[in-house]
C-alpha cells in the first residue's frame, strides 16, 4: 500500500498548517524504514498494525504523543481547531487513559480553556513528559489530570528540549572536571593572569559582536559584571528592575532604557539600495511582559538540571524576547556566565570566554539564531511604513512560536562552544602566555632593555609572524641589526615557528 500520514504530519496536512515545522514526521507503509532529511528532521515509516484505530484528529493526536516529538507550538495550533467538545466525549470514553490525559492536559495549558470531567480522575500520576526523551524540569503534580507536570517552564513560556543523541551524549562530559584538568595542566601564576585577560577579552568580544567599540569606562562596568557573575538568583537576576540595570550598566548612556520596549521593534540590517533586510521579527509588545514572567518562572522550574541547559534556555529565551532596544545580545550573553557560575558549574572567579570563540566563529553563531528566527519569518506577517515601523498583522497566529520554542539545538550548540573554549581557545591563551614569558627572558638576554621596549618588540614580532617590521626601526635605534636577528630567531624558537635562516 502506498504511505499516508500519521500523527503530526496529518494533522499538519488535514488542518493545512503548512508554516508549522516538524522534527518527526510519521507515516503508514508496508515497509518500515526511517531517514534523517536533508534539513535535520527524522521521517518514519511504520507498519499497519501501528496505523491510528480511526482516521479522526484525535485518533492522530493520541498517535502523535505515542511516537512524534512534542512541539508545543503545534499542540496549540492544533487544539484551536478542535472543538472543545470532541476533546472531552475523546477524554471521558477513556478517562484513565496516559493519552487522554494528556491530551486534556495540553488542552488546558495551551489554549487556557477548561475541560469538565463528569467524575474525578482515579488513577496513578505519571510524568507528562519521558525522562529519557526529554529533558524535564521540577515537577509541580497536576491533581485534576494526575500528572506529573515535569515541563520547563509554564503557560507564559515553556521551551522543550528534546535528549536527542548528540545532547545525551555531549552531557556526559564534565564540565567542572575540565576546568580543573586545565588549570592542573599550567601554572598557577599563568592561570590567573590568563583569566584577567579572558575577562578583558570577553568584554571586547561581546561588543565586537554588536559591531560595536565600547568606552573603557562601559568595558570597566561590562567587566565588573563579569566579575560578579552568579552571585544573585537567576529569577533574581531577571527581575525587570535588575534587568534595567544590568541594560543600564552596558550601552551608551543615551540608550539607556527606563523600561522594556512598548513598541515594535525587529532585527534587520541595511543594504546598499538604502532597503532594510528583516531578519527577525520581535515578540509584540503586548505580550513582552507576560514572556519575560514565563521566562523568569522557567529560571525556577529548572532549578536543578543541567547547568548549561539552563543557561541556553534562559539566555537565548532572553535573545529571542528582546525586552529592550539595545543591549539585548551581551545581556543574553552575560547571562551564560551567570547561570554556570550560579549553578556551580564555573567556579566563581573564573570565565569561560564563550564570546571570544562565538566571534571567532560567527557563521556559526548566526546560524544558530537563525535556526530560530527562520521558520519565523516564513510564518509571520508584517506591514512597514516608510518611517521605518513594523506592525504583525497574524499576532495571533504566531504568539504561540514567540511561548513554546524548542531549543533542542540551542543547548547543542552552546554546550559545544563551552568544550571548544575549554578545549582549544583557553588553552592557546594559556599556552601563547607561557610562551610569552620565555621569549621575554630570551630577549631580555640578548638586551637588557626597559620593560616597555620588550613588551613592544614581542607585540612587533607577534603582528609580524616573527619578523620585526623595518619601518618600526627607528624606534629601536639603540639596537644592532645583529641583536635584532638574534631575538627574531629567540622568538621564533619559543613559538616554534620556522627558524630563520
Amino acid at each position: 500500500m502506498a504511505i499516508r500520514a500519521a500523527g503530526f504530519q496529518w494533522l499538519k496536512d488535514h488542518y493545512k498548517l503548512s508554516g508549522h515545522s516538524l522534527t518527526h514526521n510519521s507515516y503508514i507503509g508496508n515497509n518500515e524504514s526511517i531517514e534523517l532529511t536533508s534539513k535535520g528532521n527524522v521521517e518514519q515509516v511504520y507498519g499497519p498494525k501501528y496505523a491510528p484505530s480511526r482516521e479522526t484528529p484525535l485518533s492522530h493526536l493520541e498517535f502523535a504523543f505515542k511516537y512524534d516529538d512534542i512541539n508545543l507550538d503545534f499542540l496549540k495550533a492544533v487544539f484551536e481547531k478542535i472543538p472543545a467538545e470532541e476533546i472531552q466525549e475523546f477524554i471521558q470514553a477513556t478517562p484513565f487513559s496516559k493519552y487522554a490525559r494528556r491530551i486534556g492536559f495540553f488542552y488546558e495549558f495551551l489554549t487556557k480553556k477548561k475541560i469538565e470531567l463528569a467524575r474525578p480522575i482515579a488513577a496513578n500520576y505519571f510524568n507528562l513528559l519521558e525522562e529519557d526523551e526529554y529533558i524535564t524540569g521540577i515537577v509541580v503534580k497536576n491533581t485534576k489530570w494526575k500528572i506529573n507536570n515535569n515541563l520547563l517552564g509554564n503557560e507564559e513560556f515553556c521551551p522543550v528540549v528534546r535528549k536527542t543523541k548528540v545532547l545525551a551524549s555531549l552531557l556526559e562530559t564534565d564540565i567542572h572536571q575540565k576546568i580543573e584538568q586545565l588549570k592542573e595542566s599550567y601554572p598557577k601564576d599563568i592561570f590567573n593572569r590568563a583569566i584577567n585577560y579572558l575577562y578583558n577579552k570577553e568584554t571586547r568580544s561581546s561588543y565586537e559582536i554588536e559591531k560595536e567599540k565600547p568606552s573603557p569606562d562601559r568595558m570597566e562596568k561590562f567587566i565588573a559584571l563579569l566579575v560578579r557573575a552568579g552571585s544573585e538568583a537567576t529569577e533574581k537576576m531577571l527581575e525587570k528592575q535588575r534587568l534595567i540595570q544590568l541594560q543600564n550598566a552596558i550601552v551608551d548612556p543615551r540608550f539607556a532604557a527606563a523600561d522594556f520596549r512598548d513598541f515594535q521593534n525587529f532585527v534587520g540590517e541595511s543594504l546598499p539600495n538604502y532597503q532594510e533586510l528583516i531578519h527577525y521579527i520581535c515578540p509584540p509588545p503586548a505580550i513582552l511582559l507576560s514572556l519575560m514572567n514565563g521566562l523568569k518562572a522557567t529560571a525556577g522550574k529548572t532549578n536543578g538540571i543541567y547547568p548549561q541547559v539552563r543557561a541556553a534556555l534562559i539566555a537565548f529565551g532572553f535573545a529571542f524576547i528582546h525586552p529592550f532596544e539595545d543591549g539585548n545580545g551581551r545581556l543574553h550573553r552575560f547571562l551564560i556566565h551567570d547561570i554556570l557560575v550560579h549553578d556551580d558549574i564555573v567556579p566563581p572567579g573564573l570565565i569561560i570566554p564563550v564570546s571570544a570563540h562565538m566571534l571567532n566563529n560567527i557563521r556559526d553563531y548566526n546560524d544558530i539564531l537563525e535556526k530560530y528566527s527562520k521558520p519565523l519569518m516564513q510564518r509571520i506577517r508584517y506591514d512597514k511604513k516608510d518611517n521605518g515601523e513594523v506592525t504583525i498583522i497574524n499576532e495571533e497566529e504566531v504568539e504561540g512560536y514567540f511561548r513554546y520554542p524548542d531549543l533542542t539545538e540551542h543547548c547543542i550548540y552552546l554546550i559545544q562552544t563551552i568544550y571548544a573554549t575549554l578545549e582549544e581557545d583557553m588553552p592557546d591563551e594559556l599556552v601563547f602566555l607561557q610562551r610569552y614569558d620565555e621569549a621575554k627572558k630570551e630577549l631580555q638576554r640578548i638586551v637588557d632593555m626597559p620593560d616597555k621596549d620588550i613588551n613592544l618588540m614581542l607585540i612587533f614580532l607577534h603582528q609580524n609572524n616573527g619578523i620585526f617590521p623595518k619601518r618600526r626601526r627607528e624606534q629601536f635605534a639603540k639596537l644592532t641589526d645583529e641583536e635584532i636577528q638574534r631575538m627574531q630567531q629567540a622568538y621564533r624558537i619559543v613559538y616554534e615557528l620556522d627558524i630563520l635562516r
